[in-house]
C-alpha cells in the first residue's frame, strides 16, 4: 500500500526521491517523509545543545528527517521551506495508514532512539503487540502508534549489544518480525549504506550510473534508470557507495540476480492534457485492447497464440476444474471470466474471493489449474492464495499488467495485459484489458478441446478485432454522459442491474461510483431485485440497467425496468445503438455499438466509467486518489 523510495549517489537526494514519491503517491496519500544523511553540524557548532548530540551519535554525521501528515506537495513544500535539506543518501515513503491515524508523528520515516537510524516500511507487523511490550520491558519508548517504529527500535536493540554492520543487524532484527515488508533503512555511523529488504511487500533496486535507488514500483525510478533487479521475498539488498549493491537472502547467502531492462516510458506515466490520470486511461482504452491482442489474434485467423501458456497448454486443457482467485476490480473480471470460460469451453470454472479463499481451507487437487489475477501483481490476498494452491500442486497461473512482479515470478505460466501503467486508483484500463485476455483465453481453450470449429473461431476472432473501433465510437459520446452525469450528481444511492455476461459490469460500475464519488452503490443480477433491493427504490434512487437487445434475457429486463417505473424509480439504461425500445420508458438512454454478446461488456463498462468520472469531478472529489484507498493492497 505504501509507497519508498530510497537513494544513494551523487545527486542530491531529496529532489530525486520527492520525484519518486510523487510517482508513487497512489499506493497511499496520507502521510510522507523523508530522512537523510548530514554531516553532523556539532563539529562546527560549539553549542552545548550541538555537543550533546555528537556525543548522542557518537558519530561525524546525522540522521535529519522531515515528515507531515498531508500528501507528497505539503512534504515537498516543508522541504523548501527547512532550506537544509541536502544529502547524497536517503529514505522517502508515502503513507497509507494502517497502525495509527495519518498525523506528523505517524508518519515514516522512524528512528531510534538516539536518532541515528531510520526506517521506512511497506506492509503490516503481525506480533506487534508482543514486540512492543517486549522492547517497552527494555526500556524502549514508543513516540508514534505505529509498527514500523518497532523495527528501529529493535534494529537499533541488536545493534546495541555487538557491534556488527547494518545489514547485519536489520538481517537479525527481522528474524524476530512477523507479517510482511518491504523496508529501506539508513544509519548515521555508516552514512555511505543503504539497506532494503523484502518480505510480502515489492522492492525493487535501480541501478543507475554511479547511483542506485530502492522504490516499491518502477516508476519512481524510471526517471533515473531503466535497468532494475527485483528483490525476492526473504531477500536482502546492501548498497554502497564504493562497493555496489549485493543481494543476499535473509539466512545470509549472496545471490547473483539478472540485471532487466524497463520497457516503461516516462510519458506512460504522465497525464498529458487530461485533467485526471483516471480520465486519460479511461480514453486509452481503445489502444489497450489493441496492445492486448497483438501477436495474439489476427482478423481472418482461426488461431489463438499464448507464448507464456504453451508449455502448460496440455494439462489446462484436461484439467477438471479451474479456479479463478482475485480481489475487487479484478475479482469482477474473474466473475465474466467464468461465465466465458463455461460457455465457450465448457469447462468447470469456480470463482473465490482470494481474502477468503486463503483462510476456508479449500479443497484443492493436483490436477485443478488455478488462475490468479492481479493488476499490480502485488496483491497480498491473491498471492497467499497462488501460494497456497502451489502446496496443493495445483498448476498455477498469472495474469497480470506488471512486468517482474511477484505474481509473474511466482507461476508457472502466465500473460501479460500490456494495458501500460495505471496510475488512477479507480482501475479501469486494466479491467477491459483483464476481460479481453480472459475472452482471448476462452477461446483458446475452447479451439483446444474442439468446442469451436475454426470457422467459428475465425468469425468470433474476426468480431474481436473489431473491439478498438467500437470502444472509440462509445468515447465519442462523452458530451451524453456528462449530461447525465450532472442530472445524477446529487444522488445519495444508486442500484446497478445486469444479466448475464453484463452482471460483473453491473457490479464494477457500482464499484467505479462508490470508489471515487463516495455515493452508495450496489450491483445485482437483475433478477435478483425482487429478492430484496426493490425495498429501496423510490424516486430518489437511480437504477443502471444494463439492457442490451442481444441480452438473451432482453424481455426479461424490460420487465425490471417497468417494476423500477411502478415504484417511481429514475432508469439509466444501457443498450444499442439502434434499438429505441427504451427511448420513451427510460429517463436516460446510452448507446453502444452491437456487437455479439461475449463481447459487449467491453463496450457497456465504458459508460459506466465515464458516468462514474464526471459525477465525482462534479462532487470536487478527488478522483485519482480518492480517500481510504491505495492502488497497491499489498497488506491485509
Amino acid at each position: 500500500m505504501c509507497g519508498i523510495v530510497a537513494y544513494l549517489g551523487a545527486a542530491d537526494a531529496v529532489p530525486v526521491m520527492l520525484s519518486g514519491l510523487a510517482r508513487l503517491e497512489y499506493r497511499g496519500y496520507d502521510s510522507a517523509g523523508v530522512a537523510i544523511i548530514q554531516p553532523n553540524k556539532a563539529e562546527a557548532n560549539g553549542t552545548e545543545a550541538a555537543s550533546k548530540r555528537v556525543r548522542r551519535n557518537a558519530c561525524e554525521h546525522c540522521v535529519k528527517v522531515l515528515k507531515t501528515a498531508g500528501k507528497v506537495s505539503a512534504l515537498k513544500t516543508m522541504c523548501e521551506r527547512d532550506g537544509d535539506s541536502a544529502g547524497t543518501v536517503g529514505i522517502a515513503h508515502t503513507r497509507w495508514a494502517t497502525h495509527g491515524p495519518p498525523t506528523d508523528v505517524n508518519a515514516h520515516p522512524h528512528t531510534s532512539t538516539d536518532g541515528g537510524l531510520a526506517v521506512v516500511h511497506n506492509g503490516i507487523v503481525e506480533n506487534f503487540g508482543a514486540l512492543r511490550q517486549q522492547l517497552m520491558s527494555k526500556g524502549y519508548k514508543m513516540r508514534s502508534d505505529t509498527d514500523t517504529e518497532l523495527i528501529a527500535h529493535l534494529i537499533s536493540d541488536v545493534r546495541s549489544k555487538t557491534r556488527m554492520p547494518l545489514e547485519e543487524a536489520v538481517r537479525l532484527a527481522l528474524t524476530q518480525v512477523e507479517g510482511a515488508f518491504g523496508l529501506a533503512v539508513i544509519a548515521s555511523d555508516e552514512p555511505d549504506k543503504l539497506v532494503g529488504a523484502r518480505k510480502g511487500s515489492p522492492l525493487i533496486l535501480g541501478i543507475g550510473e554511479d547511483e542506485y535507488l530502492l522504490a516499491s514500483d518502477a516508476s519512481a525510478v524510471i526517471e533515473r534508470t531503466r535497468r532494475v533487479a527485483y528483490l525476492n521475498d526473504g531477500e536482502l539488498a546492501v548498497i554502497t557507495r564504493t562497493g555496489g549493491y549485493q543481494i543476499q537472502t535473509l539466512d545470509n547467502v549472496k545471490i547473483t540476480r539478472e540485471i532487466q531492462e524497463l520497457s516503461l516510458s516516462l510519458q506512460e506515466i504522465q497525464k498529458g492534457t487530461f485533467k485526471h490520470f483516471m480520465l486519460k486511461e479511461i480514453c486509452e482504452q481503445p489502444e489497450v485492447l489493441e496492445n492486448a491482442m497483438r501477436g495474439r489474434v489476427k482478423a481472418g485467423d482461426s488461431e489463438i497464440h499464448f507464448g507464456g501458456l504453451m508449455q502448460v497448454m496440455p494439462r489446462l486443457v484436461s484439467a477438471p476444474r479451474i479456479i479463478i482467485v482475485a480481489c475487487g476490480t479484478s475479482w469482477h473480471a474473474a466473475l465474466l471470466g467464468e461465465y466465458l470460460i463455461e460457455n465457450l469451453a465448457r469447462m468447470s470454472v469456480e470463482v473465490e474471493y482470494a481474502s477468503e479463499f486463503r483462510y476456508r481451507r479449500p479443497l484443492l487437487f493436483k490436477d485443478d489449474v488455478v488462475i490468479a489475477i492481479s493488476q499490480s501483481g502485488e496483491t497480498a490476498d491473491t498471492l497467499a492464495a497462488l501460494n497456497l494452491a502451489r502446496k496443493h500442486g495445483c498448476l498455477c497461473i498469472g495474469i497480470c499488467n506488471t512486468v517482474g512482479s511477484t505474481l509473474a515470478r511466482s507461476t508457472e505460466a502466465g500473460v501479460y495485459l500490456h494495458a501500460g501503467p495505471e496510475i488512477g486508483v479507480a482501475s479501469t484500463k486494466a479491467f477491459s484489458a483483464q476481460i479481453v485476455v480472459l475472452i482471448m483465453f476462452a477461446l483458446k481453450l475452447a479451439k483446444e478441446r474442439h468446442e469451436l470449429s475454426d470457422d467459428a473461431l475465425k468469425e468470433k476472432i474476426a468480431a474481436l478485432a473489431t473491439l478498438p473501433d467500437l470502444l472509440r465510437r462509445v468515447l465519442d459520446q462523452k458530451e451524453q454522459v456528462l449530461h447525465m452525469a450532472r442530472v445524477f450528481k446529487y444522488a445519495s444511492n444508486f442500484l446497478y442491474l445486469g444479466r448475464g455476461y453484463n452482471f460483473p459490469v453491473a457490479l464494477e460500475g457500482a464499484l467505479k461510483l462508490k470508489e471515487i464519488s463516495y455515493i452508495h452503490a450496489e450491483g445485482y443480477p437483475a433478477a435478483e431485485m425482487k429478492h430484496g433491493p426493490i425495498a429501496l427504490i423510490d424516486e430518489f434512487m437511480p437504477v443502471v440497467i444494463i439492457a442490451p437487445r442481444s441480452d438473451p434475457n432482453y424481455l426479461k429486463l424490460k420487465s425490471n425496468i417497468e417494476e423500477v417505473l411502478a415504484r417511481g424509480g429514475s432508469v439509466i439504461a444501457i443498450t444499442e445503438e439502434d434499438n429505441e425500445d427504451l427511448d420513451s420508458r427510460c429517463e436516460c438512454v446510452i448507446r453502444v455499438p452491437r456487437t455479439e454478446d461475449f463481447l459487449m461488456p467491453l463496450l457497456t463498462v465504458l459508460p459506466l466509467q465515464l458516468m462514474a468520472y464526471y459525477i465525482a469531478d462534479m462532487r470536487k472529489c478527488n478522483v485519482d486518489q480518492p480517500r481510504n484507498l491505495a492502488k497497491s493492497v499489498t497488506v491485509e
